[in-house]
């Protein structure tokens, strides 16, 4: 989930991701592979992520957090969670398809 996280973050500040990789120092095939969840980002992708964005690292992580199940004290809480993370998620892919379609009319 994370991936997908990281994704919708790129997509909610409209950037490519050919921008953000040379922000981020990397190639764009492996942002993508991180995107896409064959790779897993590391802490120091992460903390960039955090800065280029003015987003807390703890914030991002909060998204990969709800399958975890060691961070949890109780099944309530986890699931709380989860549901939180995915409507959150659904939230940013409702403002991504706008932003596409927005895009889309301009052209």
């Amino acid at each position: 989930m994370l991936s997908e996280a990281l994704r919708l973050i790129r997509v909610y500040h409209d950037l490519k991701q050919a921008e953000l990789a040379k922000e981020l120092g990397i190639s764009v095939s492996y942002l993508s592979e991180i995107e896409r969840g064959k790779k897993t980002a590391s802490l120091e992708i992460i903390e960039n992520y955090s800065r280029i964005f003015k987003i807390s690292a703890s914030s991002i992580l909060f998204f990969s957090e709800n399958m975890n199940t060691e961070f949890s004290s109780s099944q309530k809480a986890l699931k709380a969670r989860g549901v939180i993370a995915n409507k959150v998620l659904n939230f940013l892919a409702l403002i991504e398809t706008k932003t596409e379609l927005g895009n889309a009319q301009k052209k």
